[in-house]
C-alpha cells in the first residue's frame, strides 16, 4: 500500500512538472523582465493607414439595426475589404463604438496597441497600431493583459497544475525529511525569507 501511494505521488509530481516546465519557464523569465521594466528601453514601432473606404462599403446603420446600441459589429464586406486591401484583421466578432458620424474600434492586444476609426460621412479611414516588441508582447502574457478567453484558461489550467506540482513535492520531501534533516529549515527559509522582506522593506 505505502508503495503504491508512493508511486502515484510520484507520478502525479513528474506528469504536473512535465505540463508546466514550459510554462514556469515562461513566467519565471517574464517575472525577470517585467521586474526590470524601467531599465529595459524599448523603441515602439508604430504603423499608420490612412485612405478612404469605398461608398459602397460604408455602412448606414449598425448591421444588427439596433440604433439604440452604441456597439456592433462591422459588416463582413468592410471587414473583408480591411484584410484583403488594406492589411487590417478585426475579428468578425470584435464589437466597434458608433454614433451619428463615426465608428471606432479599440483593439488592444498583448505587446501593443491599435485602434481605427471611420467617418461615416466622408469614409475617411484611420487605423494605427503600436508595436512594443517581443519582450512586452511576453510580459502582458504574463500578466494575461488583453489575451483572450483562450489565454485566460490557460493561465488557470496552468496554476491548477503548478499547486499539484508543489503539494506532491511537498509530500515528497515530508516521505523523505528523515534521511535529509536540512529538509524543513529549507523550506522554513523559502517562507520566512518573503515574510522577512515583505514585513520589512515592502510599503
Amino acid at each position: 500500500m505505502a508503495k503504491l501511494y508512493l508511486g502515484s505521488l510520484r507520478q502525479w509530481h513528474w506528469i504536473s512538472s512535465a505540463v508546466c516546465l514550459i510554462g514556469m519557464l515562461l513566467f519565471s523569465i517574464t517575472g525577470i523582465t517585467l521586474n526590470h521594466a524601467s531599465q529595459i528601453k524599448v523603441k515602439p514601432v508604430i504603423t499608420t493607414v490612412e485612405t478612404i473606404v469605398p461608398e459602397a462599403l460604408l455602412p448606414r446603420e449598425q448591421p444588427d439595426h439596433r440604433p439604440q446600441e452604441d456597439k456592433a459589429r462591422l459588416p463582413a464586406t468592410l471587414l473583408a475589404w480591411l484584410d484583403t486591401e488594406q492589411g487590417i484583421y478585426i475579428a468578425a466578432s470584435q464589437r466597434a463604438e458608433w454614433s451619428d458620424d463615426e465608428i471606432y474600434i479599440s483593439l488592444p492586444r498583448p505587446g501593443g496597441d491599435a485602434w481605427l476609426s471611420i467617418d461615416l460621412a466622408s469614409g475617411d479611414l484611420l487605423y494605427e497600431k503600436t508595436d512594443r516588441g517581443w519582450i512586452s508582447y511576453f510580459n502582458d502574457l504574463h500578466k494575461g493583459r488583453n489575451t483572450g478567453t483562450a489565454w485566460f484558461w490557460f493561465i488557470d489550467v496552468f496554476s491548477v497544475a503548478c499547486i499539484v506540482f508543489c503539494l506532491t513535492g511537498l509530500w515528497l520531501l515530508q516521505r523523505y525529511a528523515g534521511n535529509r534533516p536540512s529538509t524543513w529549515p529549507m523550506v522554513a527559509l523559502g517562507f520566512v525569507v518573503p515574510l522577512i522582506l515583505i514585513v520589512l522593506f515592502v510599503h
